[in-house]
């Protein structure tokens, strides 16, 4: 009886544990904990180089989900749309940029 109770009891702690682990690990929808960290790092490095550029994109929005940078919002011609997207492109840690970005028409 003691085994029995000592086998239940390691196996409630042993899947509790995958289950912990698990909840850390990131499959194609969703990001582990560690690529949120990295893709926030990721947002705010694409924010503020495009911040210090000359046309400062204050209407351009920064997301990223495993390291893939997505551009929306509005710029005023297709050049600034260009220009923002090699911005994202050339900054450290980018994999590839969706420019979604709309020119004011």
């Amino acid at each position: 009886m003691k085994n029995v109770k000592t086998l239940c009891m390691a196996l409630i702690l042993g899947t509790s544990s995958i289950v912990g682990l698990t909840g850390c690990l990131g499959d194609r929808y969703h990001e582990s904990t560690g690529q949120y960290v990295d893709d926030s790092t990721l947002t705010a490095h694409v924010k503020s180089a495009l911040g210090r550029d000359e046309y400062k994109f204050p209407d351009v929005k920064v997301t990223t989900f495993k390291g893939v940078v997505q551009l929306s919002g509005f710029v005023d011609n297709k050049d600034q749309k260009a220009h923002a997207y090699s911005v994202a492109k050339n900054v450290d840690g980018v994999r590839d940029v969706d420019n979604n970005i709309t020119v004011k028409e």
